[in-house]
């Protein structure tokens, strides 16, 4: 079964605080070993379409922009959950209305589900792909009700209040991911905490907006977090030196001089690309790609 794109949910945009960030995740890209059975999932349980493809790749997301890219390599070692890389994308809803209609959708397909939580910015269903590849289903709540401490956004996990998110559906009917959806942030498993803050922080330019014991969360243009990292599961992991399944790359969106102040920070870190586009690793080998924004 493949679902439509469109949503009988008319929801418009995302929360402006995003919308104008000067960092935002346009893509993420896995390596998998079952390309038809992953692509698969992500039609038929997320609800993206595909945008494009070619040999060993295919490209979902909405009928706006490709958020996940998929790309097939049979042979690539299975990733260990210990490794760094991938803790797992977050698809962003526009209207916490969408997030009832996924989790009605979800619970009448019986989607296996690994948890569900108030995160006080926002609210999350958590899942995983056939390949292991978490993932994060969530709607933010309204910018103006997050709490601010000087440059710290509090936020906490608490429980969902499912019933409650179902009733916001209003009897709409989830019908496929929405166009005014996209990848809100992207979370990473990582070998230790003060080099992932001197990467994204010192390197990209992300602010940090809160700490959990083990974790770092990384935000941008008052946004709660595009990014964060953890060693809940990963502590003291070693840079990958070898093809695996899971998390290929990250692509960020953002200013053209962001991408040159950037680029000036890099040193081994960066692979030396020119122009608009510019690639880097964090100290355990993750890729990220810089991506100037087109002028309007």
């Amino acid at each position: 079964m493949t679902i439509p794109t469109s949503s009988t949910i008319q929801r418009s945009s995302i929360d402006p605080v995003l919308a104008t960030a000067p960092h935002r995740i346009s893509k993420v890209t896995l390596v998998v070993r079952d390309l038809d059975r992953v692509a698969g999932f992500y039609r038929d349980v997320i609800g993206l379409r595909e945008t494009s493809r070619e040999a060993g790749i295919l490209r979902l997301g909405t009928d706006a922009a490709t958020l996940v890219e998929l790309r097939h390599d049979p042979s690539a070692r299975v990733r260990s959950p210990r490794d760094a890389g991938l803790f797992h994308t977050a698809f962003l809803l526009p209207e916490r209305a969408d997030l009832g209609a996924w989790l009605s959708f979800a619970a009448q397909r019986r989607v296996p589900i690994q948890g569900a939580s108030d995160h006080l910015v926002s609210e999350a269903i958590y899942l995983a792909d056939p390949e292991g590849n978490g993932i994060e289903i969530y709607a933010d709540r309204p910018s103006a009700d997050w709490t601010w401490d000087g440059g710290a956004v509090r936020m906490s996990t608490d429980a969902l209040d499912a019933q409650d998110l179902l009733r916001a559906a209003e009897g709409g009917e989830w019908r496929g991911f929405p166009r005014g959806g996209n990848v809100g942030h992207v979370h990473l498993q990582v070998g230790a905490i003060a080099p992932a803050e001197a990467f994204y922080g010192g390197v990209l330019g992300f602010d940090v907006t809160a700490r959990y014991p083990g974790g770092s969360f990384f935000g941008s243009g008052g946004y709660h977090h595009q990014l964060a990292a953890n060693i809940w599961n990963s502590r003291d992991a070693l840079p990958r030196t070898e093809l695996t399944t899971g998390l290929a790359d990250v692509e960020i969106t953002t200013a053209p001089d962001t991408v040159e102040a950037i680029r000036s920070r890099a040193t081994a870190s960066c692979e030396g690309s020119n122009g608009p586009r510019l690639s880097l690793h964090d100290p355990w080998n993750t890729s990220i790609t810089l991506i100037s924004e087109p002028s309007t």
